[in-house]
Order: structure tokens, then sequence, then C-alpha cells
């Protein structure tokens, strides 16, 4: 038998969890083959294990398919100790960022989506997840306004798939609701589909899965952080004072002992106003300072300094991001990103995982 016509044949397996091909998705830990025996080693965690028994007879099938007289053993085992299986339950994505503001109007979607851009044009593998379920901005501002996201079956599961913009999947409630349609949840119910965005869609490896958070410290923050261990939090905010007293309602939700999410860093949005035909000015329209006071009270950095800028809407408007155009705009965006980056490998080096926590009240 060959060892690549076998492997083909495996890459039609399904992971249950990914939706990937169980060879791409890493479950294939160990392949040999003797004669007409195919010894094969499957590494789950604990979130596709309870698929094992599938797994093991899609093995047997396919490759019996290609060779009838194949005698093909299983063994499965688990990938990894249970008490990081238990807190990671999307093992094949490797940070989970959260955007948020306390604070409705500071332009937290266009970071979300400028910073998501952003660190996929340095080349990470990047997601986005639409959490503002009351206000989803992302159909507009990826141009995505009407289309609908694709429904699979795995192993007898419906699994929904994200969209592509701009060679990054993403998800929102705006792709499954009529533009003008309200949508008018309580908590439970909003509960319910932010969990179903994480753990029922078919999210590919990511390097970071950016979350645009609603305003405010309620029911969806909670959710996030009782349904995935978050890597950090990016707080947007504008210069303002009134702002600022919002941003910082935001920070300390992270920061309570039972939550204890890391700040990434600050990115401060309309920082000034610079009229076209007067590059050199700067007016300070909204105060000054305020983005790096909320860093001092955060105890971490400013990444960055966003104008108030006319292309900016015009380019959230129009489905075409700041960050993907030639100028110095996006470069301001691409170098939040970097920062960001910077900014989430030192807290991987020296802090510990960011545990799922658990709310009763």
């Amino acid at each position: 038998m060959d060892r690549d016509s076998v492997l083909k044949a495996l890459q039609k397996i399904k992971d249950p969890l990914t939706g990937n091909d169980i060879v791409s998705a890493g479950l294939i830990e160990q392949l040999d083959i003797s004669g007409n025996q195919v010894n094969i080693i499957l590494a789950l965690s604990s979130m596709n294990i309870q698929n094992k028994s599938e797994l093991n007879f899609a093995c047997i099938s396919h490759i019996q398919d290609e060779y009838p007289m194949a005698v093909v053993n299983v063994h499965v085992k688990s990938k990894l100790p249970d008490a990081q299986q238990s807190n990671n339950p999307l093992p094949n994505i490797k940070n989970i960022i959260a955007v948020g503001s306390g604070k409705g109007g500071v332009g937290k979607s266009t970071v979300a989506v400028n910073l998501a851009l952003g660190l996929k044009a340095l080349g990470a593998k990047v997601g986005l997840l639409d959490a503002d379920l009351y206000g989803p901005s992302m159909p507009t501002m990826l141009g995505l306004r009407g289309k609908r996201p694709e429904v699979q079956d795995v192993y007898g599961q419906p699994k929904i798939i994200p969209l592509q913009a701009y060679g990054m999947p993403v998800i929102s409630i705006g792709f499954l609701v009529e533009p003008e349609q309200a949508v008018v949840l309580r908590g439970p119910r909003l509960a319910g589909i932010i969990k179903q965005f994480f753990m029922d869609c078919i999210w590919p490896e990511l390097d970071y899965l950016i979350v645009d958070l609603p305003p405010g410290t309620g029911d969806v923050q909670l959710t996030l952080v009782q349904t995935v261990p978050v890597t950090g939090a990016v707080l947007v905010t504008t210069p303002q004072e009134v702002a600022l007293a919002d941003a910082i309602k935001a920070m300390n939700m992270f920061k309570m002992s039972n939550v204890n999410v890391p700040i990434l860093g600050v990115v401060e949005n309309m920082s000034w106003f610079t009229p076209a035909e007067l590059p050199q000015n700067k007016y300070y329209i909204f105060g000054q300072g305020g983005g790096q006071k909320l860093a001092q009270e955060a105890e971490t950095i400013l990444l960055g300094q966003v104008p108030l800028v006319q292309s900016i809407r015009e380019s959230g408007d129009n489905g075409n991001p700041s960050v993907m155009q030639n100028d110095v705009i996006a470069e301001n965006y691409k170098e939040i990103a970097s920062k960001t980056i910077a900014q989430v490998k030192y807290r991987n080096e020296h802090m510990a995982p960011t545990s799922r926590i658990n709310i009763s009240n």
C-alpha cells in the first residue's frame, strides 16, 4: 500500500470540531503500514473525542474503499491533559482577543475590523467574530450585506461555515437577519447565540480570533469569558472624559479577580482632526490624553492613535476597510496590529493561560 494514497483517503474524513480534514487538522499522530496492515493513532481533544467511534469507522471505511484487503487498526488517544482540554474548547484557535470600549460610538467596530485585517496583512491567520448582536456592523464594513453563511452537516450536527472577507473568516448575526430587522433578545438567548458562534461554526486554524464586543459590560461579555479562554482585551476610547469613564468600567470588568483577562493595550480613536487642505494642522476636537490615561490606569501600553479622517468613515461604509488602502492610515493600523502581536507574545510568555470562568450570579 502507498502511504500517500492512504493519507489521501484519510483526507476525505472531516474533523467534527473544525470541519477540516483530519490530516490537516493534525489528528493523525502516527501512521504505520506493514504489508496489508495499517496502524493509525488518532490524537483527539476532549471536544471531538465524543465522535471517536465515527472517526474510527470512517478511517477503516475510507482506507478499505481504496484497499479492500487492508486490515486497519485505529487507536484513539487524548491529545492534551484533561485540565487543558476542559479549559480550551477551541484548540485550533491560538489566541482570542476581545475588542471592547464600554461605550458606543467610539469606533470600536472600525478598530476591530482594521486590527483583524492588519494582523492578516502581517502574515497571521485571523478570524473575526461580531458579538455586537444588537448593532452588527461587519456586513456593511466588509462588503457582505445580504450574504448568508452555508450550513454543513458534520456527523449529524449542523455547523455554520463563516463567510469570507478578504480571505478572512467572519461571522455576524447580521448575516442571519434582514438588514432592517430589529434584534430583540433577552440574556439567555443572547448567550446561546454567542456560544453558537464559537462552538457551532467551522473555524479553521487561526493565530487570532478578534471578537468585536457590544458596548457595556453585560450578558455578551460575561458569556464570552464563560465560553472560551480570552487571551487578552484591546480597549478603544476617544480622548474625551465621557468616553474614558466608560472605558475604565470595561477595563475594570476584565480585571475583576474572577475574570482576570489581561489588557493588551489601548487604541485612542478620533485623536485629532486634520483637514485635507491643511495636512500639517491638528485640531483636538475631543480633547487630548484620554488614551494615555486609560493605558496608565490599565497598566498597559497605548497601541496607537487614530485621527478623525473622512476616508476611514467612507471606507467602512463602502466595505473596503482603511487598512486595505495604501496610505498613512493603513500604516497606522498595521503598526497597531504589530504592537498587538508583540503584546500577545509577551503575555503568553509571562502569564498563565486565561481560564474560562464560572459565574453563578
